[in-house]
């Protein structure tokens, strides 16, 4: 299926990217702008992103490394004294 009309994207090759960087770099971050990078495109007018995040969503291989998963948890929170630096 056709996902972006602009630059010629088919849910296959979002799927097939989402498959490449995860067996290249299984601690690797996959967003659109590196499926887009992975393809050799760029995204254009923006319409087709629901659809693609949509498809990214669907890949099994798209879930956050598990040593990635508790760094929100494990940040320290800042506190806000009003001081500029």
């Amino acid at each position: 299926m056709i996902v972006c009309h602009c630059q010629s994207i088919t849910s296959s090759d979002i799927h097939a990217a989402i498959d490449w960087m995860r067996a290249s770099d299984p601690q690797t971050l996959i967003t659109p702008g590196k499926v887009y990078h992975a393809l050799g495109k760029a995204a254009d007018c923006g319409a087709c992103m629901p659809l693609f995040l949509s498809t990214m969503r669907q890949n099994d291989n798209l879930e956050i490394p598990m040593q990635l998963r508790t760094l929100r948890q494990r940040a320290q929170p800042r506190a806000n004294t009003g001081e500029r630096s």
